[in-house]
């Protein structure tokens, strides 16, 4: 494997599997001492998964959101910002496309991308905010997008609530010209709810690799979250790269809730609290190593754990929450990667 990586990239590669490693034992322990028998919860979770096609689909459809949710985050990463307000721009982007979908009767070619491009352009609005607070008078994203997260989940109801409520606490449904449900992949998936936004998210995937490492700006960038004096010394303009690098991130995120709103429902309704979407990308942004590749297979993975859990309960008797600390357990070991690669590097020194 060292001929073909080098160290610092075999290291990248291992440390999360080492963590889903760690989580998925750690995580048998825990339903050891708790009077289960974590090799069948374990079993009953891979055939819930893998011998049902409308399990595949349904894991299919949960990776979806959580693959565009991970690439906002991992492209805030690469640029050098910490963008935890993905759930609230996933809200607003939500409710955009929503609106576009049961607003306007246009032709599918037009209506559906329309939609998209609206849930796109506001969560890249939600992303402007603490990126120009960030790059002018240097207000820490972290907090801004905390706050931006409630303000977010707040204004959304009070819309839903004062304008665009039906019996049932929800909006609308969509038109049929903005909807991503596809009869063909439900009926190939069971009559999952499988639906061709996994396209939208793959074409996200390439989307991210190709702007951070194929184009100029995509480099300077990179090159800003690095090291913002340096690039200034290079000529480089920091302050518009930091908003930027916060529009596109934003992005990425309002797609991930026009997924939900366009392919998973078809309508919005008032959220009692946050979706969760935002916050699991930041997971799968960690685990995935801040890489299109990697966010792709870790969402894979929580999306499968997430639909596993259901089956695992109902076949096997485990509370579908241990999932939820193996997934804890998992976004642990990644945040302390650093004891693992120290740990990995003393192995390797004296030669265990």
């Amino acid at each position: 494997m060292e001929k073909w990586l080098p160290k610092g990239r075999l290291l990248s590669f291992a440390v999360p599997l080492v963590a889903v490693f760690l989580g998925i034992l750690i995580g048998a322990i825990v339903m050891l001492v708790s009077g289960y028998n974590p090799f069948v919860a374990y079993s009953a979770l891979l055939q819930g998964i893998f011998s049902d096609s409308y399990y595949v689909g349904e894991t299919l459809r949960s990776m979806t959101p959580l693959i565009l949710a991970g690439l906002a985050v991992a492209f805030a990463f690469r640029t050098g910002l910490f963008n935890i307000g993905v759930e609230g721009q996933v809200i607003v982007g939500w409710l955009a496309s929503v609106y576009v979908g049961i607003a306007f009767e246009l032709p599918m070619m037009i209506h559906l991308p329309l939609a998209i491009i609206a849930g796109a352009v506001a969560g890249a609005l939600w992303g402007f905010i603490p990126g120009f607070l960030k790059a002018r008078f240097q207000v820490h994203e972290v907090i801004v997008t905390i706050m931006m997260n409630y303000i977010a989940l707040y204004t959304v109801n009070y819309i839903i609530r004062s304008y665009l409520l039906v019996p049932g606490e929800r909006t609308e449904t969509i038109s049929p010209t903005a909807s991503l449900a596809s009869p063909f992949l439900q009926s190939i998936t069971d009559y999952s709810r499988l639906h061709f936004g996994i396209i939208v998210a793959l074409i996200a995937c390439v989307v991210l690799w190709f702007i951070l490492w194929k184009t100029a700006k995509g480099y300077e960038l990179r090159a800003v979250g690095f090291n913002q004096h340096a690039s200034l010394y290079a000529g480089m303009n920091v302050e518009r790269n930091i908003v930027l690098s916060m529009v596109i991130s934003g992005s990425f995120a309002g797609v991930a809730g026009a997924m939900e709103g366009l392919g998973t429902y078809g309508y919005m309704g008032i959220l009692s609290g946050f979706t969760g979407v935002g916050f699991d990308g930041i997971a799968v942004a960690l685990l995935g190593a801040n890489t299109a590749i990697g966010v792709f297979l870790a969402s894979f993975l929580f999306g499968g754990l997430q639909v596993g859990a259901l089956t695992m309960q109902s076949r096997a008797g485990v509370p579908a929450e241990l999932i939820d600390i193996v997934i804890a357990l998992i976004i642990f070991f990644v945040a302390s990667s650093y004891i693992i690669r120290w740990v990995m590097n003393r192995i390797k020194k004296e030669g265990i």
